[in-house]
């Protein structure tokens, strides 16, 4: 009932679905209700409540429970919402593995963690599945579906085909790899991020305005293969034209950083400068970012339905 497991309840409960909202303290639920009921009012207020259902009727489908097996009862899909821990998730995996049927889907929210370390062994590993939210993901819709080796085809698809009914835009991985797709994707930005700040070459500051008033703005709407489709007359052009150049960009790339030390400190100066590290402003600055994504998400169903 955290921060993910509370987005997940909000977002099923748009789509319609009663939701049971499991955790080990009843307190813990208690709170985690009460921020979901807030939460919904205000994005009622705002015009952003997403589903068709008013915010009470929303609040109406989701229950608290502290008995793992209660909270399983008649279940058709389990999200796991634990923290990255490998061992914990086994642990609740293993559980459930022993009071599930054979047509309930069980899904990790985990962010990297692979579905061979996850599910190996388990009786239902072929109705074991990665759903991989983006945080948060009531304001950003990608999921990253990813199967264990043994996940059977079908599993794949309903947890799909769940995944747009209520909203969402899930993409299928074929196979799992390390940091699945979106982070990989991260990773690769951060990285070079890292280098150019620690080189000297620009300030923190600076790096982050070159993705928010950059690239960023292209990849709002479009992904970088289809920018590059449009950069050229198509694809095979853009290789033609701009290939040498890459490769010769490419090359320069240092080794991956330790993510630690002067640049660490550098980095981490300049952006308490901006945004103090105290709870309740980094709170505010959350907020008003989801402010942002609930608009951009807005304006991005509307450039669809045109």
């Amino acid at each position: 009932s955290g921060l993910i497991g509370c987005s997940w309840a909000m977002v099923f409960a748009a789509g319609g679905f009663k939701v049971k909202l499991y955790d080990i303290a009843q307190q813990q639920l208690t709170s985690a209700l009460e921020n979901i009921r807030k939460q919904m009012k205000e994005l009622e207020e705002s015009g952003f409540l997403k589903g068709a259902l008013s915010a009470e009727q929303q609040l109406a489908l989701i229950s608290i429970c502290t008995d793992l097996r209660a909270a399983v009862e008649g279940a058709t899909f389990i999200q796991e919402c634990t923290p990255e821990n490998l061992e914990l998730k086994k642990k609740i995996f293993s559980q459930l593995d022993l009071i599930v049927g054979d047509n309930v889907i069980l899904s990790s929210s985990t962010s990297c963690l692979l579905p061979s370390k996850l599910f190996t062994g388990l009786k239902h590993v072929k109705q074991c599945i990665v759903s991989h939210p983006v945080n948060p993901p009531y304001f950003v819709p990608l999921v990253e579906i990813v199967p264990h080796p043994e996940t059977d085809p079908s599993t794949t698809e309903r947890t799909y085909a769940l995944m747009k009914t209520i909203g969402q835009s899930p993409v299928k991985l074929n196979r799992e790899i390390e940091g699945f797709v979106l982070n990989r994707l991260q990773y690769a930005v951060i990285s070079e991020a890292w280098r150019l700040v620690g080189e000297g070459l620009i300030s923190p500051t600076d790096l982050d305005l070159v993705m928010s008033d950059g690239l960023g703005m292209r990849y709002a709407f479009i992904g970088p293969l289809e920018t590059m489709h449009l950069n050229a007359e198509g694809i095979s052009n853009y290789c033609e034209r701009y290939r040498e150049g890459m490769r010769l960009v490419l090359n320069t790339f240092g080794p991956v950083p330790e993510f630690s030390g002067e640049i660490e400190q550098k980095i981490s100066q300049a952006m308490s400068e901006k945004i103090p590290v105290v709870p309740k402003v980094l709170d505010a600055r959350r907020k008003r970012r989801d402010e942002y994504l609930t608009g951009l998400a807005k304006l991005k169903k509307q450039m669809k339905s045109d």
